[in-house]
């Protein structure tokens, strides 16, 4: 019997996150969620050990490098050495640029940047000493420019581009490393977007249905089945790629 992989997912608790990881597991991996606080990622642990998984939920800032180190290190422990990462984790600090403030900047770029940054850098070790890896990292449409979204768009670019840098550094090493850029997502952080602009939920998703070419709204699953198939072993020839995963073409 081969050793079974283990996986990370930052931004495990819920919405893609909490899809990526319940299909990884489902796919075979024993998975480590990561949330910034663990008590948050107890429903998808449950539901994986439920399903006869293998996960732990570990809380941790990825922006806070001894945070990552500790994160990584008690996954080692727990489920063996982490040769697959999902750099997930995000949030949102939308606003117009002349209102945006510096720590609105500053957040935005410490989570999506700076934690892919620090969660890559410390599993890659695991996969280089393996000869095997995986790093799949979360960007977005918005990546092609969003208004009222000048971080959040910049940092999803930067995530194709720290993308594109791994995957020359860590070919050599069996690693591959690929991005996803969801399109419009039914997820818990739209609703905040849908209360905004007073909207109720439902709503908000049936004008956005009509804007997409496969007239439907993406849901998290549509993001876990690419993580998927960008975890897999079939996928061993595949690096360096942004896929958009956005209902029609999109980039």
């Amino acid at each position: 019997m081969t050793e079974q992989r283990v996986a990370i997912v930052t931004g495990g608790a819920r919405g893609i996150g909490a899809a990526i990881a319940t299909r990884l597991s489902s796919d075979g991996y024993a998975v480590a969620v990561l949330d910034l606080r663990e008590s948050d990622t107890e429903a998808v642990v449950s539901q994986i050990t439920a399903a006869g998984g293998r996960a732990i939920g570990i809380g941790a800032d990825v922006s806070d490098a001894d945070d990552v180190t500790r994160a990584v290190a008690q996954t080692a422990a727990d489920l063996g050495a982490p040769t697959i990462l999902v750099n997930n984790a995000g949030i949102l600090r939308d606003n117009m640029l002349f209102k945006m403030s510096e720590g609105d900047w500053d957040a935005v770029m410490g989570v999506h940047l700076r934690g892919a940054f620090l969660m890559s850098r410390e599993v890659q070790k695991h996969q280089v000493e393996a000869k095997w890896g995986r790093i799949v990292s979360l960007s977005s449409t918005s990546a092609l420019g969003n208004r009222g979204q000048a971080n959040y768009a910049a940092a999803k670019a930067g995530l194709q581009g720290f993308t594109k840098t791994l995957a020359i550094e860590l070919g050599q090493f069996g690693v591959t490393a690929n991005a996803i850029a969801p399109g419009f997502i039914a997820t818990d952080m739209l609703k905040a977007t849908a209360e905004r602009m007073g909207v109720t939920f439902e709503d908000f998703l049936a004008g956005a249905a009509k804007q997409i070419d496969v007239r439907r709204v993406g849901q998290p699953d549509d993001v876990a089945v690419a993580a998927s198939f960008f975890c897999s072993e079939e996928a061993s020839f595949i690096s360096g790629q942004v896929l958009y995963v956005a209902g029609g073409p999109k980039a």
